[in-house]
């Protein structure tokens, strides 16, 4: 299994150019895979279903399935949160897994820049980030390759070629 990243401060861009790198490649007939780093408490279920309600009551994992979809919670319970390897060795294997965060893993990443939000570049002091993908790349000081945030195609070439996965 493939992986790379993509990184960027809050309000980057990084989870619209996710969606689209996804639509993109599996168009092309790849398979993929996403990880999403969060850095705050968050819940896939809701207060008072019955899941919510297993896994108050103390459950380790609470499988919860249906004719179209599953999903596995793990509760850490005060345990330290799993490396990015651990939990991609939990994930079926497909030919590319998209990680979105997790922007000090030591993985190749991309990253992702508005002017708008004023924040450096992590490519000037992270060798892991390939290129840059930025919605003002004239703007750009990096010594990695520069597209345009909006340039799907041209960063799905990118993703490919650094992956093996493509010419």
């Amino acid at each position: 299994m493939k992986v790379f990243g993509i990184v960027g401060w809050k309000d980057s861009g990084k989870t619209g150019l996710m969606e689209r790198l996804v639509a993109e490649l599996v168009g092309r007939g790849l398979s993929v895979s996403t990880v999403k780093h969060a850095h705050h408490m968050f819940d896939v279920d809701q207060r008072g279903k019955d899941s919510w309600r297993h896994r108050r009551a103390g459950a380790r994992e609470v499988m919860l399935a249906s004719a179209s979809r599953w999903v596995l919670m793990h509760e850490l319970r005060d345990a330290d949160e799993p490396p990015l390897d651990s939990l991609l060795g939990k994930m079926s294997p497909v030919d590319l897994v998209l990680v979105e965060g997790y922007k000090r893993g030591g993985h190749p990443k991309l990253e992702c820049h508005r002017s708008s939000v004023r924040q450096p570049l992590l490519a000037l002091s992270d060798q892991s980030v390939r290129a840059v993908a930025s919605d003002s790349p004239e703007d750009c000081d990096a010594r990695q390759p520069v597209f345009n945030l909006d340039d799907t195609t041209e960063i799905a070439n990118f993703v490919l070629s650094e992956t093996g996965l493509g010419p």
